[in-house]
């Protein structure tokens, strides 16, 4: 059985990989940039290579967070596991109630709302528990 902590690491991890591909100029899973923007960030245009990297960063330290492949004492690990469960939480909820433009004002495209609500807030949510998860974990 895969443990929560393992799952939620490599999700944070893989979606680290894709905010680094986007950074760099690609707009995988789509053909073009400007369809990346309008599904995934609900604007026009793409956050800037800095912008990008700066969240594959945060993505990577919440992956090793999560496993345990940073180092820390139960001290600082716990409360950043609260913290990261709460980010995760407070997305989904906005994401459900489509209210993600309050986190992001310029998501506002009808395509990235129904996406947010059908796949971006379930992840969100999946993450906040798998944070909170192992949160419970640690000792």
């Amino acid at each position: 059985m895969i443990k929560p902590s393992s799952a939620t690491g490599t999700a944070l991890g893989l979606l680290g990989v894709l905010h680094v591909a986007w950074g760099l100029g690609s707009p995988f899973p789509f053909r073009e940039r400007d369809e990346l923007a309008d599904a995934v960030i609900g604007s026009v245009s793409v956050p800037s290579t800095t912008s990008c990297l700066g969240v594959a960063a945060l993505l990577a330290i919440a992956s090793g967070t999560v496993t345990k492949a940073i180092p820390m004492p139960p001290s600082l690990r716990r409360p950043a596991l609260t913290i990261l469960t709460l980010v995760f939480a407070l997305r989904s909820a906005l994401g459900f109630s489509a209210k993600t433009s309050l986190l992001s004002p310029a998501s506002v495209s009808p395509r990235f709302q129904r996406l947010d609500r059908r796949y971006f807030a379930p992840l969100c949510l999946a993450l906040a528990l798998g944070s909170w998860a192992a949160r419970t974990q640690v000792k």
